[in-house]
């Protein structure tokens, strides 16, 4: 049997994301070029994302349209909310199979060069103040993307805590109202700040962040791992190893399609969907 190439969407993530997908009505009188198949415009939005290769030169023998017709479906629904509520529609199949830990959470963050510039990038004080952005992550205890920002390159890691703490969405699934705060989160040094440390106290969450100006060897890397597990997850995905997106929307797309892809692999290993 054939294996599936990864872009290919499965019939399992097909019955969660076409419901999300805005219906669009087809003119009665003049009514143009036919339209083309969701499914297979998504196929290659994937393809893109997993191969890096520029729109331009996606080739026509998949069957996925052009690489113009894809990047419009992906600016589309992206513009419609779809990549966000597909995520926290998984998001709540794993809370409501136990599979997402809230007793914790880990924060971190990853440069990327961004080679054609845009909004949302800027000197890299890491990267020879070369023109980059920055992934903000944060992730439960098992390693499940709740939230990703993109800014740029130039801003400290912890100037985007609380921003990335409240853009974790309620996540319902279990009895009680939706959960969207973990009881801990752990951070390396660049987020040790006491201002901080208040603001996510305030928040009803215990700050466990590394000192800085102490030896390495605090023991936190054993539960923040996984958020760097995360990041590295992420930039499996060839399209968001470096951002060649000028345009910021398009390529937050990218990282929220990457994070639900990432919940279905974890919710389809842990289920028979």
């Amino acid at each position: 049997m054939a294996q599936r190439r990864p872009w290919e969407v499965d019939d399992g993530l097909w019955e969660r994301i076409e419901p999300l997908l805005p219906v669009v009505e087809r003119r009665f009188r003049n009514p143009g070029r036919k339209w083309l198949d969701d499914r297979k415009a998504l196929c290659g939005i994937l393809f893109v994302l997993y191969t890096g290769m520029p729109w331009e030169f996606l080739p026509q023998e998949l069957g996925y349209g052009s690489g113009m017709t894809c990047w419009r479906r992906l600016r589309d629904w992206n513009e419609a909310g779809v990549w966000q509520r597909l995520h926290e529609t998984l998001l709540a199949e794993l809370n409501s199979a136990g599979l997402i830990d809230w007793s914790r959470a880990a924060v971190d963050d990853s440069h990327v060069r961004a080679l054609k510039g845009g909004a949302k990038t800027g000197p890299s004080p890491v990267d020879r103040a070369r023109i980059g952005s920055k992934h903000h992550v944060i992730v439960e205890g098992g390693g499940i993307p709740l939230a990703v920002t993109l800014t740029g390159g130039q801003r400290h890691d912890v100037t985007r805590l609380m921003p990335l703490i409240d853009a974790v969405p309620p996540v319902p699934g279990r009895r009680g109202r939706p959960r969207r705060r973990p009881k801990v989160l752990y951070a390396d040094r660049a987020y040790d700040y006491d201002k901080y440390r208040k603001l996510v106290r305030a928040k009803g969450i215990q700050p466990e962040f590394a000192r800085r100006g102490t030896e390495h060897g605090s023991g936190l890397g054993v539960y923040r791992w996984v958020v760097e597990k995360a990041i590295a997850l992420l930039h499996w995905f060839r399209r968001l190893r470096i951002r060649w997106e000028i345009r910021d929307d398009i390529h937050e797309a990218f990282l929220s399609i990457g994070c639900s892809i990432i919940c279905w692999r974890k919710l389809k290993n842990n289920s028979n969907c």
